[in-house]
Parts: structure tokens; sequence; C-alpha cells
């Protein structure tokens, strides 16, 4: 990066149509610390690195908890961030879970306008589909050696520019089911949004992608009997029947697109079950799918287990390219906003 707004590559040098999804400084992120039982005011800073003590508890017990958004550049030209309250409530329920403060829902808000008004130049341009992720992020950072809560925590919100995570159209993609490991306990974590979680898949993943499998597909931790969720993503999948199913456990992540996908489903006429999903029931579904905040949708050719492979198809399925028609076209004003999504900045 040889030309820089701050520390940051200035907008006017980014390449938009062949922006892909990773990490590119802007100008700002904001923070703010809960020390004495209260937030300090949000504060925009310009270098994006944290200095904390080497005993914080983030580093050493994993107390920390991170979200993902995005913010888009809508038809009309205005900038709109897509179901900000729902990834405030679910960090506010991890924050319950491993003994953090919440960060109150009009605070957050607050951050997000900052951050975002301070960068709105790094929004990619309406029809581009990129967006500007945004990731929020609460760590603890009081000095803590022995094992419980710090004292001290920092909320920090950073946002980055992202391209369209497709290319050339929704590409369908195998998955290879991990059976030697689980992505968590039975009753542990994989309910809420925690750091350790994805460190638990990056090995299973490594070796699903030297077999040439792009994405990994866990099953239950207490049976291995039925389907849990992808390494990165919710599993769902459109029946035979025109139904749309997706797996109900505490070892689930309860996923914000997930919940929108599951809503417009409903919307244009599909009977959604939420509901333990017997892997011996991929027999009976035409569509598969992998759904998050980074791709809305990922359509699954195969799912490969080590004694079966279920195969539904080289092309997106018709169902799936509707739902993701209607996702995207909500968050960057192609479509009405009939269920009040959009935060408008």
């Amino acid at each position: 990066m040889s030309e820089i707004d701050g520390l940051g590559m200035k907008p006017a040098n980014l390449d938009w149509a062949n922006m892909g999804f990773g990490y590119v400084a802007t100008r700002s992120h904001v923070r703010m610390t809960w020390m004495d039982g209260r937030w300090s005011e949000p504060e925009l800073i310009n270098e994006p690195y944290i200095k904390m003590s080497i005993a914080a508890t983030c580093l050493h017990y994993g107390q920390e908890a991170f979200e993902g958004l995005k913010a888009f550049r809508c038809k009309d030209g205005s900038v709109k961030v897509f179901r900000p309250w729902e990834n405030i409530r679910r960090m506010n329920n991890t924050a319950d879970y491993i003994l953090m403060p919440q960060v109150p829902e009009e605070l957050y808000l607050k951050c997000i306008s900052m951050v975002v008004r301070d960068n709105l130049d790094y929004v990619p341009p309406y029809g581009t589909g990129g967006s500007l992720y945004i990731r929020p992020l609460l760590i603890g950072t009081g000095a803590q050696i022995g094992v419980s809560p710090a004292k001290m925590f920092d909320f920090i919100i950073l946002v980055t520019p992202v391209g369209a995570y497709y290319k050339g159209g929704l590409t369908p993609v195998e998955a290879l089911v991990i059976t030697d490991f689980d992505r968590a306990a039975p009753r542990g974590t994989g309910h809420i949004k925690v750091g350790g979680n994805y460190a638990a898949s990056l090995l299973p993943s490594k070796k699903a992608k030297e077999q040439h499998y792009p994405i990994t597909l866990f099953l239950d931790p207490e049976t291995h009997t039925y389907i849990d969720e992808f390494g990165t993503s919710n599993f769902f999948a459109i029946t035979k029947d025109n139904k749309y199913i997706t797996p109900k456990s505490r070892s689930i992540l309860p996923s914000i697109t997930n919940m929108t996908l599951q809503q417009i489903a409903k919307d244009i006429g599909l009977t959604v079950e939420c509901r333990p999903v017997n892997k011996a029931e991929l027999a009976d579904v035409k569509e598969v799918g992998a759904c998050g905040t980074a791709v809305v949708v990922t359509p699954i050719s195969k799912i490969v287990f080590p004694e079966k492979t279920y195969d539904f198809g080289e092309t997106c399925g018709e169902t799936l390219t509707k739902l993701y028609e209607n996702v995207t076209g909500i968050q960057t004003g192609e479509l009405p906003d009939r269920h009040g999504w959009l935060f408008d900045i």
C-alpha cells in the first residue's frame, strides 16, 4: 500500500471491481472501555492497533466475543446497515455467558453510526456487489493471572471494505463431513460467538482443503447422528416437498442470516422447520445451502460422508437463488424493506 489515508489505503486507490473478502485498513475504528461499572464515551481512533496488558483475559482465557455485519451503498445512494439490532442481542447473550459487561443497544448503535460515517468513502459503490464489513469486538483487557473474569473490557468496532464473495454468480461447492472432530461440546459454547469455536474448526478445515473440499460439515457432538452446522456457517436445506429445514441444537450458533432466510422463505410460501435434522434426511433433500454474513448463501453440490455421498447437482437450485436474490435485494434497496431490517446511517 503505497498511498494511504492515515494508516489505511486511500478509497480512491481501491479496485472495487476486483476486491476480495479480506482486511483493508480504513481511516478509523471506534473504541470504548468498561471500568468501574460503566462504559467510557466512544472514541474514533486512527491507528489500527490495541495496547493491552500481557495478562489480559482475552489472551489467556478466551474472554472475548465478536460479531459480523455489513453496511451497503443502496440504489438511492444512501448507506444502510443490515439488522444491527440482532447482532448486539447475540453479542450480549455471549457476554452474559462468559461474564463480560453488556453493551447497551443505544450505545452500540451510536458506535456503529460513528465508525461508518467516518469511513463512508470506504463503502463500495452500488452495483459492485461489495459492502463495508463491520466487526464488533468485545474483549477482556484487564490483567488477571488467575482464572476469573477481567475487571476491565474494551469494545471495538472495526470496518473494512469487502467485495462480492461470488464473482461469477452462485457457485456450488462440495462439503466434507467431519467425523474425527467436533466443533463444540454438547453443553459448551457452540451457541455463542466466541473465537474458540472457530479455533476448533481450523485443523479439520485444513484437512478438508487438503482433500480439495472447501467447506466442512459437522455432526452433532453427542451422537454424530444429526446435522450440526458447517465450519463457519449454518446448514439449511430445501426438501423435495418444498420445506425449508434447518437444525436446532444448543451447540449451533443462531445465525442472523439463517433467521433472515427463514422469514423470506415464509414470505415466498415455504414451510419452515427449525428442528433436529437427522443425517438420513439428506436423501429427501433437493437443495442445500450454507448461510452466513460473508456469503449470504453458499450452494452445496455434494455432501461427502465416509460411507456415502449425497449429490444435489452442479448448479444453484431455484429456491436458493430466489432466497439469495431476496436478501441481497433488500440489503441494497432494490427490494422493499418490509420487515424493517435496515438501519439508516
